[in-house]
């Protein structure tokens, strides 16, 4: 009999509407490695861009909030492992699963830290740089909280690692680091991109509903993009997202070369004719998905020091990182003139995504590492006191919370 998992989803998977869809299929995959009987439950609705779930042989299952019903079907699911699909899944459904299941292995995929990201767009409204106060926002410690009630929480940048274990000083044995997951890519594969000459335009792309990335294209429209049409009069910023609202659409014009194209079904073919991706987000957290896409499809990057956290490492940059909004705008120029350059800086992504995120190289670990927890969870647990401490139940704000929205909804 196969060991069981169950996902539960903050929402549906839409790899094509976000990193964050990409990223769950990729764990998904991962435990299907490791033999995983998988059940993906959600709260959320679907969508005409939800993932459908069962062409990879997974049972799908509606949840509610706040709804003892959740206590019938994990009982009677009885899975080894549960995955939470961000913080906030956590804080509605952990203490059911602890309740229900105590010998179930309880994971955290953080996807970013939400912490930091919300921090950062404190400081930015505010002008300021990001202190110590910004980081210890109600977000932080929600997330925080989650983290340690968990055995395992799933971290995809180092540059996160480094934060919640130095500043907030978490046992580096409750964090496991988990970039993207990706297939190497080959020299058949790089020869068959267009080149430079074939290329045309500048591209960004991100979900219209994500504040970072609505915020970057407004940034893009109202100071970077005037300077570089006016230095490249012809040139087009083609700009694609899901979830296109009207606040977005009212932003296109064609006299600028400013084109609001929404959603795509195939970002492949759109990053492979464009000759420049720009990633000018001013706040966020985690890896940019974007920045995968543009690689993988051989296009350079000029992108903010928030967008390039975590992605490179000690290998260069697929382009240039620049912050200052002048220079961020002279580099796309010249990025988008200079064939060297290009040729250059498209080695470099390639040279990224084989040496950092070839899921190769993270599958044997992160198998030993969930097979290590499960032998011996009640000692792990053990050493883990303030996760112990936020289970008692006078520290369970959560778990009362619900029941009373439960009972008010009877």
């Amino acid at each position: 009999m196969k060991d069981k998992l169950l996902i539960i989803g903050l929402v549906w998977p839409e790899p094509k509407s976000s990193a964050a869809g990409s990223r769950m299929l990729q764990l998904v995959e991962q435990f299907q490695k490791q033999g995983y009987e998988i059940t993906f439950a959600c709260a959320a609705k679907t969508s005409q861009n939800t993932f459908n779930l069962s062409h990879l042989g997974i049972k799908t299952q509606d949840i509610l909030l706040n709804d003892a019903s959740f206590d019938a079907f994990i009982l009677a699911l009885n899975p080894n492992i549960v995955l939470f699909d961000r913080f906030m899944t956590e804080e509605q459904y952990g203490w059911r699963v602890a309740k229900h299941c105590p010998t179930a292995l309880r994971i955290l995929d953080t996807e970013d830290f939400h912490g930091l990201r919300k921090a950062r767009e404190l400081a930015l409204k505010a002008g300021e740089e990001v202190t110590v106060e910004y980081l210890q926002n109600d977000t932080t410690k929600r997330e925080i909280a989650s983290i340690y009630r968990c055995d395992l929480s799933l971290i995809i940048s180092e540059a996160e690692i480094e934060i919640l274990t130095k500043q907030f000083k978490i046992d580096r044995d409750l964090l496991y680091y988990l970039p993207f997951l990706l297939e190497p890519i080959n020299d058949l594969e790089i020869k068959e991109f267009p080149s430079f000459t074939e290329r045309q335009h500048f591209i960004t792309i991100g979900n219209f509903l994500h504040p970072p990335n609505y915020d970057a294209v407004l940034y893009l429209k109202n100071n970077i993009w005037p300077l570089i049409r006016k230095q490249l009069p012809k040139a087009e910023l083609l700009i694609y997202g899901a979830y296109e609202s009207q606040k977005v659409s009212q932003l296109h014009n064609e006299k600028q070369g400013f084109l609001i194209k929404g959603f795509i079904q195939d970002v492949n073919e759109v990053m492979q004719k464009a000759k420049v991706c720009l990633a000018p987000l001013r706040f966020g957290a985690g890896l940019k998905g974007k920045l995968v896409d543009a690689m993988q499809n051989g296009t350079p990057c000029i992108m903010s020091s928030i967008a390039a956290e975590g992605m490179f490492g000690n290998l260069k940059a697929n382009g240039f990182v620049e912050d200052s909004t002048e220079v961020f705008a002279e580099k796309s120029v010249e990025l988008y003139l200079n064939t060297e350059t290009w040729i250059s800086r498209q080695e470099h992504g390639f040279k990224v995504l084989n040496k950092r995120f070839s899921k190769i190289d993270f599958q044997s670990d992160f198998k030993s590492r969930i097979s290590e927890l499960l032998k011996d969870l009640q000692y792990h647990r053990q050493k883990n006191f303030i996760g112990n401490l936020l289970q008692h139940q006078t520290l369970q704000s959560t778990k009362y919370m619900s029941k009373w929205i439960e009972e008010k909804n009877r």
